[in-house]
């Protein structure tokens, strides 16, 4: 292909960032578009009144994966973010009225668990914890951080070993395996749900991102998750990117089979390739056509957000507590299957002024409560969350109130609540900040990959791409798809390269591309 040296990437959220630090450590000189006024995308911040409520993911794992993006321009995530470890990583309340702190470190965790449920189930943690270190081993290199041409490429010896470990038979009966406690199993599994699928139905090997919370730790960027992506921006800036806030891309000029320039509503950018991180629907409706598959995509479920500013707060919350409801079986069937909203929902609300006061003023405290609701194709339409919403909202405080957190409304001072509606707004496909579920046709080499059929220097990156959702994945899809562009598998951190000479790294081969299942 003729050279690549000035890359236009679409959106400044966490995936876009990514691309844009690693396609600068490779010499490339990039140009990041974003509709709004500032970075983070997803991982963007509201404010009402002197509170600040992060909009999107409150939960960092594997902060290793951002400091890559770091490297790639020469610094270090912690030069430039004060990264809070969680400790505990989660408290779990159950219906009982019992409750566990989940902590990262392995003693600390055995001995909690023995004191929750008893040594038997202490022992059953441990074996656990191990099957949990090895499945993530067996997964990262291969499965996860990697660029798929092939579901042949599944064929190598870490496949063996993932599928030794059990990682192709079920979710909940493996974690039952080591964990008889129906609430330990809980702690264990409800992570499924980010990634689409209900316990008893999502692969063991998605057992993955328990090992991210429970084991890798848990961290809380000071100044809130936003605090990362306006790092990320800053970094890339300086190491010379330069960024176009408040312009959003009304098309994509082609010459055959590249994309010449990236348009928006302020002008006209010339570009030798372009990484496009919208979600699917947008990237696809400036492409021209959808992907072509043999099953439909199926999206994940979504989730209704209340932000919260209070005068007070509560001593039984962690800074992440995960509240769980009576129901677990059925609650899933009405998130994937029924459509209906839960009637005995688990929760998850976090607390980020128990670690980090900034985001209120003095004496007040923020608090988001995630409610998974059903998304907009198998559950109520965006329209419907019109007349839902305000119910809705005084059902989750109501819950809430009956849990323990006694006076919680009446302490609210500022608040924002977000709905299936507003994320189809943003453009999120079945009105869902998750985007596509992963169901093994959506896994691995099955996911919409992120080169285009058709066009030989346009690349996806983000959560419906490879590799999937998730803060850790997201910023290694951005990674990926800079490989695509630079021709290096695995670039490394740290080291800034001249570009490559014109012609010499093709962004996809033909086979590649036939491959496709793309537009």
């Amino acid at each position: 292909m003729p050279p690549s040296d000035h890359v236009v990437v679409v959106g400044a959220g966490l995936a876009g960032l990514s691309a844009a630090c690693h396609l600068i450590g490779a010499g490339r000189r990039v140009t990041v578009v974003e509709r709004d006024e500032g970075p983070g995308g997803r991982a963007g911040r509201i404010r009402r009144g002197g509170y600040l409520f992060d909009t999107g993911p409150t939960v960092l794992t594997m902060p290793d994966l951002a400091d890559e993006a770091f490297a790639a321009v020469g610094t270090s995530l912690r030069a430039h973010v004060d990264l809070l470890p969680l400790h505990p990583a989660y408290r779990a309340r159950f219906a009982d009225g019992s409750t566990l702190d989940v902590h990262t470190d392995a003693e600390a965790m055995e001995a909690e668990v023995a004191r929750f449920a008893g040594a038997r189930e202490a022992a059953g943690y441990r074996e656990l914890r191990r099957w949990l270190v090895r499945l993530h081993r067996a997964q990262m290199r291969r499965f996860i951080d990697a660029n798929f041409d092939s579901p042949w490429q599944l064929l190598n010896p870490d496949l063996v070993r993932l599928a030794a470990l059990g990682g192709f038979g079920r979710l909940a009966p493996r974690i039952g395996r080591h964990l008889r406690d129906e609430r330990l199993q809980r702690v264990f599994s409800f992570q499924s749900l980010y990634a689409g699928v209900a316990p008893a139905r999502a692969l063991a090997a998605y057992a993955v991102i328990a090992y991210m919370d429970t084991v890798a730790g848990v961290w809380f960027p000071r100044g809130g998750m936003h605090a990362l992506p306006l790092a990320m921006a800053a970094v890339a800036g300086a190491a010379g990117a330069a960024f176009h806030y408040g312009s959003t891309v009304t098309r994509l000029e082609r010459r055959g089979d590249r994309v010449t320039a990236v348009v928006t509503d302020r002008g006209r950018i010339a570009c030798d390739a372009v990484v496009l991180t919208p979600d699917l629907p947008v990237a696809y409706r400036l492409l021209g056509r959808a992907p072509r598959r043999a099953v439909p995509l199926r999206f994940s479920p979504s989730a209704v957000v209340l932000h919260l500013g209070t005068d007070r707060t509560w001593p039984e919350l962690a800074h992440h507590t995960l509240s769980f409801g009576r129901a677990w079986e059925r609650t899933f069937d009405e998130l994937t299957r029924t459509g209906s909203l839960m009637t005995d929902p688990s929760l998850l609300v976090t607390h980020p002024t128990g670690t980090d006061p900034s985001a209120a003023p003095a004496g007040r405290h923020t608090h988001y409560v995630l409610a998974p609701v059903p998304n907009t194709a198998v559950g109520p339409g965006a329209a419907a969350w019109a007349d839902l919403a305000p119910g809705y909202r005084d059902h989750l405080l109501d819950t809430l109130e009956r849990r323990g957190l006694t006076g919680i409304g009446a302490a609210v001072e500022e608040e924002c609540l977000v709905t299936p509606a507003d994320w189809t707004a943003l453009g999120h496909a079945a009105g869902t900040p998750f985007s596509a579920a992963h169901t093994f046709a959506q896994t691995g080499p099955f996911r919409p990959r992120n080169l285009v059929r058709g066009l030989e220097n346009v690349v996806l990156a983000g959560c419906g791409t490879t590799p999937g959702v998730g803060v850790p994945t997201v910023l290694i899809s951005g990674k990926l798809a800079a490989a695509r562009i630079t021709g290096a598998d695995r670039p490394a951190p740290g080291r800034r390269r001249a570009p490559s000479a014109p012609g010499a790294v093709p962004l996809a081969s033909p086979t590649a591309g036939a491959a496709h299942d793309g537009p």
